[in-house]
């Protein structure tokens, strides 16, 4: 039997919470994830046409982009749409999920997917999250360093780029005195003792220093194990906002654009003036993605995408950059594929189906 939080689990995996900004909500909105799962519905935004459209499909499980819940509610009484819907998960014990900037910062995450779409090569993320990353270093008895490294590798300890299992291992030796009531691994109480340890060094991301530390403790044979957490000044590339690519060939400005209006079926395309200039290295963020445009800029790409700007962005970018908006909705509907990708691979014969309902608040005439 596949609960919901089985289901939830694998997303989680894929786009852990602690990816998400400050501001989101991301994660459970309301429902008990307990109860066994019979199907999930896949959508960008919540709505009301979006839970009836769950119940007539008998799906007790939503899975959205966009969180139902962002801001707190004080009282819930059916005066906004978001709160009829809570009302409504509630009365038909629905589980109502969203996976929302922390699918945007994942590796392989919304602008990956978006990259894919236009064909762009070498991808890899705009703007690095910063001080996201530890070092952990330990200590421990020859004979128990290969035990006490799979047990970090396997918390999520150890990854670096496209490589795991990383860690740095020296030989040397330990001193210590065990005092009065100690249970001592080696050595006597009271007597110093002289042991050959290996030094272990990992690195990890900061939000696995629990698990990891869960993992240390659980499988290292002293009774009072070493250990530190040093934070790390690195950018972690694997993690951030935006992505940047390659065509595999030069495309004038105007075709290019065009591809992107058809490509992604958006009603129009906004752009800033013409550069006149050929476009090869893509920068691009789904959603209100106008905050990386100085870092598409300083990054050398031809070209910035994003389902948001402002008026002024339009001026400032001069002729340094093509500015593209193509719309906050149609730059990340893409979001419901990359949900039935993660599901699908674990349990293939869930019952999975995309909403059909046009969330998009957004009309062209």
């Amino acid at each position: 039997m596949i609960r919901i939080k089985d289901i939830l689990k694998e997303i989680e995996a894929y786009a852990p919470l602690p990816l998400q900004e400050g501001f989101d909500n991301a994660g459970v909105q309301v429902g008990d994830v307990n109860q066994p799962a019979r199907g999930a519905l896949l959508c960008l935004d919540v709505t009301e046409e979006v839970i009836d459209e769950a119940l007539e499909l008998d799906c007790n499980l939503i899975i959205s982009h966009h969180p139902l819940a962002f801001r707190t509610f004080k009282s819930l009484t059916g005066k906004t749409y978001i709160e009829r819907c809570l009302m409504k998960a509630c009365k038909y014990d629905l589980v109502v999920y969203a996976a929302h900037t922390n699918l945007d910062n994942a590796y392989g995450g919304v602008n990956f997917k978006l990259a894919e779409m236009i064909g762009l090569q070498n991808v890899r993320v705009l703007s690095s999250q910063k001080d996201a990353l530890l070092k952990l270093v330990t200590f421990v008895p020859e004979a128990y360093a290969d035990l006490l490294r799979t047990a970090l590798f396997n918390a999520g300890a150890g990854h670096i780029g496209n490589y795991d299992s990383s860690s740095f291992n020296l030989h040397g030796e330990g001193t210590f005195r065990a005092g009065e009531g100690c249970n001592p691994f080696c050595g006597e109480i009271g007597e110093l003792h002289t042991e050959p340890e290996v030094r272990i060094e990992t690195v990890l991301p900061a939000f696995r220093k629990a698990s990891v530390l869960r993992a240390l403790l659980s499988v290292h044979p002293y009774e009072e194990p070493a250990y530190d957490f040093y934070p790390l000044a690195n950018t972690w590339d694997q993690v951030g906002s935006g992505v940047v690519g390659e065509l595999p060939e030069e495309e004038d400005e105007l075709s290019f654009l065009q591809r992107i209006k058809d490509l992604f079926q958006v009603g129009c395309v906004k752009h800033s003036a013409l550069t006149g200039r050929m476009i090869r290295e893509v920068a691009l963020c789904g959603g209100s993605g106008a905050f990386l445009i100085n870092d598409a800029i300083s990054y050398g790409a031809d070209i910035f995408i994003t389902g948001e700007a402002k008026y002024n962005d339009f001026y400032d970018v001069e002729d340094r950059i093509l500015l593209a908006v193509i719309g906050h909705y149609e730059s990340e509907v893409c979001t419901k594929d990359i949900f039935y990708s993660i599901i699908s691979k674990k349990f293939p014969t869930f019952a999975l189906h995309f909403s059909n309902v046009n969330s998009n608040p957004v009309k062209y005439l």
